[in-house]
């Protein structure tokens, strides 16, 4: 059908100006394809599928939102009424309103699982290291858009979710209580906060469109040039081969079943996903008895609060991230993947082992215990790169097979 389409007079016209042609063959028609691709690696065109909903949702219930802390007749805010209304009022209003919320969770559920299989197989290590590091960028991008989002709806949780992760920036020395002050647009959490928080959520995310296009092209330019960097020889690859493969389509049927089934039945997830305070009007005179970020921010707010100094707490959640970045350089072995590295690999498991239970104890309640195993698991999480500087001078990797 592709092919027939790129005979028609019309595509001409329009390859001819634009070079349509030589785009699509190189993206999509003659895009080298390994035949031992598993389903690890849908998780990519999942998060762009996801992204896609994310955007055309958000854009229609921007239609209906309005970002102010104004109190209405009925006492609520004018933010907190605008969005009961769009669950109550507005035609599908409830649909489109879980299928954003429910669809910011599954963004990063695709996102840490695509992640999770770089590291697994050491998709990091050159050539693609500026695909790496795009890919952080947009993980920083996604947590960025993610917290301004969740004050939007002006719910008790939002606003003091909000207030302590602004905060934070107060730690900084010397320009810290300015980015506090820019940030909030006052001394504290209040509409301009809201009307700016707004303003970013709404941008962020067409910014992250973008970068996500350089993304998909560096990954094409780096297989087109070197297929091998995907630990295959170029006899193992199928020249021919759409992008979307029968695997993707039959992993995007799975991931829309499970979607559909916690947007119709399960949206709050048992509050991991919308919280059960968040349908209480933003109150800033009665502070919850436990304040945490939304699941998928919790391990790095639990490297935050392990530290006894606010200050050296946001440098460590800072360079918990910051250290991603250097990833690619930090691995000197010369064996990509784990399934040839056995040491490798058990750090490498223990560490998704060690974001999980971060990500737990921030979620949950501070107690002394879970504290400590917080801090036990910050160590590992850092532990676990520097490591990676000299394991390739005693792990004992296996042979590996002819076609590599």
């Amino acid at each position: 059908m592709l092919e027939k389409l790129m005979q028609t007079r019309l595509f001409k016209w329009l390859d001819e100006r634009s070079g349509a042609e030589a785009i699509i063959k190189s993206q999509l028609t003659e895009y080298p394809v390994p035949k031992n691709l598993n389903y690890m690696w849908n998780f990519g065109s999942l998060a762009l599928l996801v992204l896609t909903i994310q955007i055309l949702t958000g854009i229609f219930l921007a239609m209906f939102y309005k970002p102010s802390a104004a109190l209405t007749y009925g006492g609520y805010t004018v933010a907190f009424d605008s969005v009961e209304r769009i669950m109550r009022d507005v035609n599908f209003g409830w649909l489109i309103r879980y299928m954003h919320a429910v669809g910011a969770s599954s963004f990063f559920v695709v996102v840490y699982l695509h992640i999770a299989r770089g590291l697994y197989y050491g998709s990091y290590k050159g050539p693609r290291e500026l695909l790496w590091i795009i890919g952080v960028v947009i993980l920083l991008i996604m947590q960025g858009a993610a917290f301004f989002g969740y004050l939007l709806p002006w719910g008790q949780m939002s606003f003091w979710g909000a207030t302590v992760i602004t905060n934070l920036f107060g730690a900084l020395p010397v320009v810290g209580e300015f980015l506090q002050q820019l940030l909030r647009g006052g001394f504290s959490v209040g509409d301009p906060t809201l009307n700016r928080f707004f303003s970013l959520h709404y941008l962020f995310p067409l910014l992250l469109a973008a970068i996500v296009g350089g993304h998909i092209h560096a990954l094409h330019v780096v297989h087109s040039n070197n297929p091998e960097g995907i630990d295959i020889d170029k006899k193992d690859t199928i020249p021919f081969h759409p992008y979307y493969t029968v695997k993707d389509a039959f992993g995007v049927g799975v991931f829309l079943t499970i979607y559909c089934y916690i947007v119709f039945f399960n949206p709050q997830m048992g509050g991991y996903f919308i919280e059960v305070d968040n349908y209480t009007p933003a109150n800033n005179l009665q502070t919850p008895p436990h304040i945490a970020p939304v699941w998928y921010l919790t391990p790095w707010y639990t490297i935050l609060r392990s530290f006894e100094s606010k200050l050296l707490g946001v440098l460590a959640m800072g360079a918990s991230l910051a250290i991603l970045f250097f990833l690619p350089w930090l691995d000197r072995s010369k064996v990509r993947s784990s399934r040839y590295r056995p040491v490798y690999r058990q750090m490498v498991i223990l560490f998704f082992i060690c974001v999980i239970v971060l990500g737990y104890c921030g979620h949950s309640a501070p107690t002394p215990t879970l504290k400590l195993v917080g801090q036990i698991a910050t160590g590992y999480y850092f532990l676990f790169f520097f490591a990676l500087l000299v394991l390739p001078k005693f792990e004992k990797t296996k042979p590996l097979p002819d076609r590599v």
